[in-house]
């Protein structure tokens, strides 16, 4: 049997029993690969569970103050057992209620026994699901202003630092006027502003579920207080502050309206949607190599090709990005599809798209800061684009310059398009360095404007009004901003970028 038979032979075999047990089933490569231990926190089993306890204390607690019987052992035992969970009771009492609420609501009564006969007292399962999705968006979009703050005063030292290198405009992707790199910036840097604006009217207007019963009639809760209108509104209200809200949603069914989520997915597919611009830009400027993202002394390229310096931080952007961006879709279908006053079909997918937008963008926002806190400038490098280009947009100022000191317009614009075309096929079609400036000199129809070349194409000229804009931008804009944020400036993250 000849080696390749042999190779055939075993890869081609059922794959041997207990081989590589602790690797055979699938991980999530947004948890396993790029998750930060903060957002997976917010997202994570022990945040989720203990919220529920905490719902039900809160629960607990405000129908006690409106008089229910509920004693202060119940509450008490209930605030000290709320982060003693045993999972596996909680997942034997899911498999034989075929309910996860109901498993946990018995795992809790085994810890707080005496509370056992009060828990979950009126509530159905959206209250605590419901309620506890808020919660972690709340939290989760606190994550994500930090970050996005972060990120824009990152961006800021770049803007100011290159506040007025000239650099090569592109529309079309064809050379167009001069911009600056710091200009360039201010660019990505408003883009992540009004995500921020959006990020932060979320947070203002996210509101609690509270307390509304099996179809939000809150008729359970009416026949608990015996009729009286006024203290189910009182607990609906006092349950939203004792868990730190201030706004409660006026109306719902049996679950909040699915629309928030379309709504905060939107945000979140915003800020995927300026991040993938931005390193967009980042990948074409590393092919004109005038721009690279961090690069490790030990960092390979690519396995076949050692001397490549891939911009693959700004990919994976992009990557996360383009997921992130679709979720949106999902969710308007999720709301559009909710029969009444509920249908269980939004359960299984909002597990997936909730959690995994934010996990995304979170990582999105981490990459930024590394990427923009690292990038590097070769100013030569956009010194000699500008200068391959810049010839043809300072005819126009030669052709004025030289109208001025006593020259025929209709002459001189017939001689610079000739030059212009001939420097153009010299580049194109020769592959030489544009010339057209060394035509011009030895022209004698521009005699008067020879001894001043070198004036007439300085870059700085032909950039307008960008640094003063990258000036009035931070000031007027992006100050006020990283001000009004300062105390989040200070904050570490717990997770760097190390893939």
């Amino acid at each position: 049997m000849s080696n390749a038979d042999k190779f055939t032979e075993i890869a081609n075999a059922p794959f041997p029993e207990g081989a590589l047990p602790d690797h055979q089933q699938y991980e999530h490569p947004l948890v396993k690969r790029y998750a930060t231990k903060e957002m997976s926190f917010v997202w994570s089993p022990a945040m989720k569970f203990t919220t529920w306890r905490k719902l039900w204390t809160s629960l607990a607690t405000a129908e006690q103050e409106l008089g229910i019987k509920i004693t202060d052992e119940q509450l008490a035992e209930m605030r000290e057992k709320l982060y003693d969970i045993d999972f596996e009771f909680a997942a034997k009492k899911e498999s034989e209620f075929r309910h996860d609420v109901m498993g946990h609501v018995h795992a809790f009564g085994e810890v707080a026994p005496s509370a056992m006969p009060i828990i979950h007292l009126g509530a159905t399962s959206c209250y605590v699901g419901d309620n506890t999705d808020i919660v972690q968006i709340k939290e989760a979009l606190l994550l994500i202003k930090r970050k996005l703050v972060q990120t824009i005063n990152i961006l800021k030292k770049f803007a100011v630092q290159h506040r007025d290198l000239a650099t090569l405009g592109y529309t079309h992707y064809q050379p167009a006027q001069l911009t600056t790199v710091g200009k360039r910036c201010t660019l990505w840097m408003q883009d992540l502003v009004i995500d921020l604006d959006k990020v932060e009217r979320e947070i203002k207007d996210l509101p609690m579920r509270g307390v509304k019963g099996t179809t939000g009639t809150q008729a359970s809760f009416l026949e608990l207080f015996d009729g009286d209108h006024d203290k189910v509104k009182a607990l609906n209200k006092r349950v939203t502050e004792l868990m730190g809200f201030d706004k409660v949603i006026p109306v719902s069914g049996q679950t909040y309206t699915r629309k928030i989520d379309y709504s905060v997915l939107s945000v979140m597919s915003g800020i995927a949607q300026s991040a993938y611009k931005m390193c967009g830009d980042i990948r074409l400027l590393s092919n004109l190599k005038e721009v690279e993202e961090p690069f490790s002394k030990t960092q390979i390229g690519s396995s076949a090709m050692a001397y490549k310096r891939n911009p693959m931080r700004s990919e994976r952007v992009c990557s996360l990005a383009r997921y992130v961006i679709t979720l949106p879709s999902a969710a308007a279908n999720t709301h559009a599809n909710q029969w009444f006053e509920r249908t269980l079909d939004d359960s299984a997918i909002r597990r997936i798209y909730l959690p995994e937008s934010f996990l995304a963008v979170d990582v999105i926002l981490n990459l930024l800061s590394n990427i923009a806190d690292g990038l590097h400038v070769w100013p030569n490098v956009v010194k000699a684009h500008v200068m391959a280009e810049l010839p043809f947009m300072s005819t126009e100022v030669i052709l004025m310059e030289c109208v001025k000191k006593g020259g025929d317009r209709q002459v001189l614009h017939e001689a610079i398009r000739v030059h212009s075309m001939d420097a153009g096929a010299v580049v194109k079609g020769e592959g030489k360095p544009n010339d057209l400036m060394e035509r011009i000199a030895a022209d004698s129809l521009f005699a008067a404007v020879h001894g001043d070349l070198d004036r007439l194409i300085d870059p700085a000229l032909f950039v307008g009004r960008a640094p003063e804009q990258v000036d009035e931008f931070i000031t007027e804009e992006i100050d006020p901003i990283l001000e009004a944020n300062k105390d989040l400036l200070n904050i570490e993250s717990v997770d760097d970028v190390n893939v």
